[in-house]
């Protein structure tokens, strides 16, 4: 075959699999690396199921934006914690989570040439995605905080901006924007006549009575704002691959284009898991986030023994720590032995934009109490043997 060159050839390759065949190489390493959850769905979830099994139409395909019955009670969910009210200017699409949403949205509000903002430390399947449609990602940095940057923003937009993204909760920091911020950034979107496309996949992890805030909630944001919300985090719900976006009326049809010609509509079956989990009862939510914050706390005080190699920078939300080494040894070299060498797993800075330095990002959200002392245990003699 000819060897030809694809738009594939300016996207990274996924790290998880990269680190997870390092993980696999080094039987009893620990890992500190993928942002996942320890638990499983609610009973509710499973005891849902038996309502599919029990319609035979079920076997054919379905909505395209979603099965009306999980839309009623996503519309339910956004009003009571999102204070996000569905009127004519808004609607909502079910998605086979929250990564192909935003691939939904941005091949929706695009096209080839076109550029995207993102803030740097970005999500790296939002880069990938861009790249893939043919955009570019065009970066902005935050300050030394993690926190949005609204000059530095405005001043990246150009004739050719289709958007700004934003991920509150973050990934990979843990940062979590302000109502004044995320407002601010909504406003400039409105003005430059642009979409805001806020990633909401860790809206119940925030702590230390830390409130989420969704731009779709504020008054006149209907038209611009693009909201992606994910089950596979607070629900344990990772490999049923469940998530919705709530969109401007006026991108249903170009959306729905993009959904049917990949998907036609997310698998019905795990359509009905998601109504169950919606259904859950507060104590599953309750139990499960009070036990990461517990898990973050101890986390957080461990690392404070690396204060003086590290920079630990505060993370109210979702259940990263982002680290910046005092080092120059090259990150993933870092990476590479940190499994090896110690046993243990973390993410390298490098896939989420930041190549001036060392930064990892620990992951503490699968992990059990006892599991997460001994991992950041070895990640502290790891980085102190090796920096």
């Amino acid at each position: 075959m000819p060897n030809l060159i694809s738009r594939m050839e300016s996207v990274q390759s996924p790290i998880i699999p990269v680190i997870g065949e390092l993980i696999r190489n080094t039987p009893g390493t620990i890992s500190l690396g993928q942002g996942v959850v320890s638990y499983s769905p609610p009973p509710e979830a499973i005891a849902c199921l038996s309502q599919f099994f029990s319609e035979d139409s079920n076997n054919l395909y379905k909505q395209v934006e979603g099965i009306p019955q999980l839309l009623t009670a996503i519309q339910a969910k956004l009003s009571s914690f999102n204070a996000i009210e569905i009127n004519e200017d808004s609607c909502i699409v079910v998605t086979a989570g929250s990564n192909m949403a935003f691939m939904n949205a941005v091949l929706a509000i695009t096209s080839p040439g076109d550029e995207i903002i993102l803030n740097t430390p970005y999500y790296f399947n939002h880069e990938m995605a861009i790249r893939m449609a043919g955009c570019h990602p065009v970066l902005v940095e935050t300050d030394e905080n993690y926190q949005l940057n609204l000059n530095a923003i405005a001043s990246a937009i150009t004739a050719k901006t289709r958007a700004v993204v934003t991920i509150s909760p973050n990934n990979p920091t843990g940062a979590v924007y302000s109502q004044t911020a995320l407002q601010g950034v909504n406003q400039i979107c409105r003005d430059k006549n642009i979409y805001h496309i806020n990633d909401e996949a860790y809206e119940y992890f925030t702590y230390d009575n830390v409130k989420h805030i969704s731009p779709a909630s504020f008054t006149g944001s209907s038209n611009h704002t693009i909201s992606l919300f994910s089950l596979s985090k607070a629900y344990g719900f990772a490999s049923w691959r469940i998530g919705y976006m709530v969109i401007p009326a006026t991108l249903l049809v170009s959306i729905k284009k993009v959904q049917d010609t990949i998907l036609i509509c997310p698998p019905i079956i795990c359509q009905y898991a998601a109504l169950g989990a919606l259904q859950a009862k507060p104590d599953y939510l309750k139990h499960h986030l009070h036990a990461i914050s517990q898990v973050r706390k101890s986390v957080l005080e461990s690392l404070q023994e690396l204060e003086d190699i590290c920079r630990i920078t505060p993370a109210d939300g979702a259940f990263y720590f982002f680290l910046k080494v005092d080092t120059d040894i090259d990150t993933f070299t870092v990476v590479e032995r940190l499994i090896k060498e110690y046993q243990v797993a973390v993410i390298p800075g490098t896939t989420f934009g930041m190549h001036q330095g060392c930064y990892l990002r620990v992951a503490y959200g699968a992990l059990q109490q006892d599991t997460a002392k001994v991992g950041i245990t070895r990640l502290i003699k790891g980085l102190k043997s090796i920096i």
